[in-house]
């Protein structure tokens, strides 16, 4: 069990950043001033897609994916190379701000130094040469961890990055690996510095599919004896059902209550609307109130806020993984940031102060959040699909709106407001 996870991630947010598309010239150094942009808004640790040479067999699009990587322990080129590397990670510092990188040990790429070096430490395809499990990777061959020696040779791999002064690793489809490597892992960086542990976890759906196909997937709960956080994609179908009207909010507000009591006591979620892999938030719900709500939602559920570049001016295109495709920052909305900044602040805020959660769906679509605990309780009401009408509320909500500032006063039966509010309880 991972005992030592830190209480006041809680309060914490991260804001990830995928440098070769962050700026006009996809660098380190050009993407330094954005160190200043997530501080101002109120993040606490920086993530970085991944920042090591790509392979150029068997690329997708005209540059490749980053997670189809070259060599584990060195710095593309391309990016800044290790020096523009030491300059990010000390610009990061100096701003008080936490960096993790991401590393990718289910898969390298065709032509990595890992399958030159070591091709016995590879999973093989029927015409016994390295391979990928699943098909639809197909730049990329997957790991086999039967082999003692990559375990020796990843964790090593991984101690040079936390040397190099990197404060973590959200790792990537952490649940294909074996939860021993991770708690060895764990165990042995600690000895250099205390490290974050992120884990991309994957959707329930495919932990099913994956073990009905003979192969090892850890669930989240699994996750947890390593990892500090782990992604919200166990929940995953059930919240872009209710995005679509596919499939009712209850099922979404269902399963939070399933990880409130199945997983350990010390996990933390990481909350998200959308990152590198998923379509942007306001994509989904457009530029107005229900961005907004949804936005609310996110940022005051238990666990850590995650946001992707781009997230907070409300941009709506989604970089592509496999070219260039610098995002548009002058197509952003300013005034979406200027709101996006408030409500980041007051929310970490509350999940840092007030440790209970809670959430009532009072009408379709509609819910009333809770939290409590702390010395200053709040409830925020959230219409989340922008629907009209009348509700009758549980209970008044009488105080200071964080979002507004304003004093905000409802009493039982309610007409519908579009806008989030959340509410500082008066007398409370």
């Amino acid at each position: 069990m991972a005992s030592d996870t830190p209480r006041g991630l809680r309060g914490n947010s991260i804001y990830q950043i995928f440098i070769r598309n962050q700026s006009d010239e996809g660098t380190f150094d050009a993407a330094i001033p954005t160190l200043e942009r997530a501080w101002r808004l109120g993040f606490d640790i920086v993530y970085l897609t991944p920042v090591h040479p790509i392979g150029t067999v068997a690329r997708k699009g005209s540059l490749g994916s980053p997670y189809a990587i070259k060599d584990y322990r060195s710095v593309d080129p391309d990016l800044g190379g290790e020096a523009g590397f030491r300059r990010f990670v000390d610009a990061a510092h100096a701003r008080g701000l936490r960096l993790i990188i991401d590393v990718v040990y289910n898969h390298t790429s065709p032509d990595s130094v890992l399958v030159r070096e070591h091709p016995e430490w590879f999973w093989k395809g029927p015409k016994g040469k390295p391979a990928p499990r699943h098909p639809e990777w197909s730049d990329v061959v997957d790991l086999d961890y039967a082999h003692r020696g990559l375990w020796e040779y990843q964790i090593e791999t991984l101690e040079q990055w936390a040397r190099f002064g990197v404060d973590g690793f959200r790792c990537d489809v952490a649940s294909l690996v074996p939860v021993p490597f991770w708690v060895e892992a764990r165990k042995r960086l600690s000895a250099i510095k205390p490290c974050l542990w992120l884990a991309e976890s994957v959707h329930k759906e495919f932990v099913a599919e994956v073990r009905a196909k003979g192969y090892y997937a850890a669930c989240d709960a699994e996750l947890h004896e390593a990892f500090d956080l782990t992604y919200d994609y166990d929940a995953r179908t059930e919240l872009e059902a209710a995005w679509a009207g596919t499939g009712p909010l209850s099922g979404y507000l269902h399963h939070l209550g399933l990880q409130e009591c199945m997983l350990p006591a010390t996990a933390i979620k990481a909350r998200f609307l959308e990152n590198h892999d998923q379509a942007r938030a306001a994509h989904h719900f457009g530029r107005g109130a229900r961005l907004r709500s949804w936005t609310t939602f996110a940022m005051l559920l238990p666990g850590t806020f995650f946001a992707y570049m781009g997230q907070e001016c409300a941009i709506t295109h989604r970089p592509s993984l496999f070219d260039r495709d610098i995002v548009d920052w002058n197509s952003g909305d300013p005034a979406f940031e200027a709101w996006f900044q408030t409500a980041q602040l007051a929310t970490k805020a509350i999940r840092a102060r007030e440790p209970d959660f809670s959430v009532q769906e009072l009408a379709a679509g509609v819910i009333l959040v809770k939290r409590s605990g702390g010395s200053k309780p709040v409830a925020a009401l959230l219409n989340l699909d922008g629907r009209s009408g009348r509700i009758d509320l549980p209970g008044p909500i009488v105080g200071r709106d964080l979002l507004s500032g304003s004093d905000f006063g409802l009493e039982r039966m309610v007409e519908l407001m579009a806008e989030p509010v959340i509410v500082e309880l008066e007398g409370r």
